[in-house]
Parts: C-alpha cells; structure tokens; sequence
C-alpha cells in the first residue's frame, strides 16, 4: 500500500480529502449567494462518509477523535435536516450555513491534525502537537472558519431549496 497504509485507511483518507474539497466549492458557493444542490449532496455525502468510516479503525477505548466524529455527526444530521426537511426556510438557511460549515472544519481540523503526526516536517515542528506552530496553525484555521461562517450566513439568501 502506498506508505504503508492499508486499503482501508487509504479509502478514508480519499473520502476525507475529497469531502474537504466539495466542501470548499460548497462554502465558495454559499459566500457567492449560490446553493450548487449537485455539490451539496455530494459534500455532505462524503462527509458523512469520512465520520462514519473514522469509527472503522481498530481503536479500543474512547479517544477524541471518535469524540470529534460524534460530534461531527451531529452537525451533520442539523445540516441535511435544515438543508432538506426545512428546505432552508426562516431560521433554517443559517443553520444549515452554521452546521455546514462547521462540518467542514471539523474534517479540516483532523486533516491539521493528521499532518502534524504524519508529515515529517511538521512532525518535526510539533512533535507532540502542544508546540507553538500546531496551536496557531489550529488557532488560524479556526479564526479562518468562524470569518468564513460569518460571511456566508449573511451572504446566502437563496430561495427555499429544492428536494433534490
């Protein structure tokens, strides 16, 4: 396997990598006021996909990340149910942006996380991932998404969403 890895962890880490990239062009369309249904479905999909499969490696005991797929699959379940039961009326249009959004950091967390145990170079710079450039790595990234959330949610104002 390339690296090592094994064909499951390979298949997670390419659900993971492109549910990360759907949910750019998602948040770009919700900053730019568009609902892109296709690319909806398929973020929130792969998202689904990269939680569910996290709670598939041979890990005993409770950890954070599976913490952080709990967690992270919740937020979805608010997402599809605003994005789809609710349509994205009233209240419901920032919840999905808020829900959304945080999804795709919390994919973006881990991806952070998973870079500093697993490229050699930044392996070097926060061995422990307690040292300086991991914090604000983390800490830029969330400030990152919490401006992105922001903006979205009073930039998307579409109409009611369809079904599809």
């Amino acid at each position: 396997m390339l690296s090592g890895m094994s064909a499951f962890t390979l298949v997670h880490v390419a659900i993971s990598l492109v549910a990360i990239g759907s949910g750019f062009v998602v948040l770009f369309g919700l900053l730019t006021g568009k609902r892109l249904d296709g690319w909806t479905v398929f973020f929130l999909a792969t998202t689904v996909a990269t939680s569910v499969t996290g709670f598939g490696f041979p890990i005993h005991g409770f950890t954070p990340g599976l913490g952080l797929g709990v967690i992270s699959l919740l937020v979805l379940a608010v997402a599809i149910y605003a994005r789809y039961a609710r349509r994205l009326t009233g209240v419901w249009r920032r919840v999905y942006v808020v829900s959304a959004t945080a999804a795709l950091y919390f994919n973006f967390f881990v991806l952070i996380v998973q870079s500093f145990q697993k490229v050699p170079t930044l392996k070097a710079l926060a061995p422990t991932q307690t040292e300086l450039p991991f914090a604000l790595t983390q800490l830029t990234a969330l400030v990152a998404f919490l401006i992105l959330g922001f903006l979205a949610s009073t930039r998307f104002r579409e109409s009611p969403a369809s079904i599809a």
